[in-house]
């Protein structure tokens, strides 16, 4: 069996609502224990982010489902064609904050795009990795014959997890002990970092007979999990031996009073080790591939922080011979942090911008803290 080459052919995105400033923030997630947040500046500096999306009206409502937001990123794939849906034989679905436990992620998308018929649905998990192993799962089943019009899309609903009652009961509880009514730095400084939205590819195996397409060289993954414990967390409580223990095995008292859904991070064990792993392997690939900067055109990293923008550009440095600035695109500043869909973001607004040429290549590179997993692929512009 002949493999095929495969092509990004279009993209779209959906943002809910209007971009909240960073003055507007608190007026739509609330405040904690009905006072500013300490953090907020001192993250807000740090991150360089200046808009971001919630799909929330100011109060704390919820507007959007991360499924609705997902399908109307495919349908404006197709101008809302509901012929050109029913071609759809393969949707694949990544995000790391799914409406529900059950049913999928990318079934519940499904739903909300009854013209594609029957087809098959996958729902990769994770977090920011979900997008691109959803892309990579798309990527495979073209490239082997298995789907002829492939819809991979990355997308996340974060805001409902950043909403000041999700903390409520964990504050009357400390006040009750009379300990210090803060959220910990690990759960808070989450909250003035990301993002809701969603992002959509189509995938073929022939390229655009018109305009531009991008050709998907190769996308690889790498997970450190075998060494790392976890970093980035949520439906569970890191435990003092590194561990972590699951919600299921919490009461829902517990629930309740430690805000066991809320998004956390242990901040030490991130800064510490995510640009030098996700380096490790960036310098097996070029060794590997025989790829040097000079063949990098544009190179676009998910950074969740501008914090880390410096480090990964030493990282390069040391690893790859550097990628000089105006070869980066990051669009972080002014969507946020949207995890899984990132990615997607920024490849969509790179691909509409007319800055793109044939002949040039793009890197990806993903980062994902929850255990320490990086995806890396390159793209051809054709």
């Amino acid at each position: 069996m002949s493999l095929k080459q495969v092509y990004i052919n279009k993209t779209s995105h959906y943002f809910p609502n209007s971009p909240v400033s960073n003055d507007e923030m608190e007026e739509y997630l609330g405040y904690i224990n009905n006072k500013p947040s300490k953090s907020k500046k001192i993250v807000l500096r740090n991150n360089g982010i200046h808009t971001r999306y919630y799909a929330l009206e100011k109060g704390g409502k919820s507007t959007h489902t991360n499924a609705q937001m997902t399908a109307f990123a495919v349908r404006n794939l197709f101008n809302d064609d509901q012929a050109k849906l029913k071609e759809i034989d393969l949707l694949s679905c990544g995000t790391s904050s799914p409406d529900q436990v059950m049913p999928s992620h990318g079934v519940m998308t499904h739903g909300w795009l009854p013209e594609a018929g029957g087809i098959e649905v996958v729902s990769p998990a994770g977090v920011c990795c979900a997008g691109m192993h959803a892309l990579k799962y798309a990527y495979m089943a073209v490239k082997s014959g298995e789907a002829e019009k492939a819809v991979a899309t990355g997308s996340e609903r974060f805001s409902g997890l950043l909403v000041s009652n999700v903390f409520e009961e964990e504050v009357e509880q400390l006040k009750a002990m009379d300990a210090n009514p803060y959220i910990a730095f690990s759960k808070d400084f989450l909250r003035w970092m990301l993002s809701d939205g969603a992002a959509a590819f189509l995938l073929e195996d022939q390229p655009n007979p018109d305009g531009l397409s991008l050709r998907i060289d190769w996308i690889e993954g790498v997970s450190y999990a075998h060494q790392m414990d976890t970093c980035m967390y949520m439906g569970g409580e890191k435990q003092p031996d590194g561990t972590l223990k699951g919600f299921m095995d919490y009461t829902p008292d517990e629930i309740m009073n430690h805000s066991i859904f809320s998004v956390k991070q242990d901040i030490g064990l991130l800064s510490d080790n995510i640009v030098p792993l996700g380096g490790a392997k960036i310098k097996e690939i070029f060794e590997r591939k025989g790829l040097k900067a000079d063949d990098i055109d544009h190179f676009l990293p998910h950074i969740s922080s501008d914090f880390f923008r410096s480090k990964i550009a030493d990282m390069i440095d040391e690893y790859g011979g550097g990628i000089p600035a105006e070869k980066w695109f990051i669009n972080l500043y002014s969507v946020g942090n949207v995890g899984a869909a990132s990615i997607y973001l920024m490849i969509d607004e790179l691909f509409n911008s007319g800055k793109l040429k044939k002949g040039e290549r793009i890197l990806l590179l993903v980062p994902e803290s929850a255990r320490f997993s990086y995806m890396y692929a390159m793209l051809t512009v054709c």
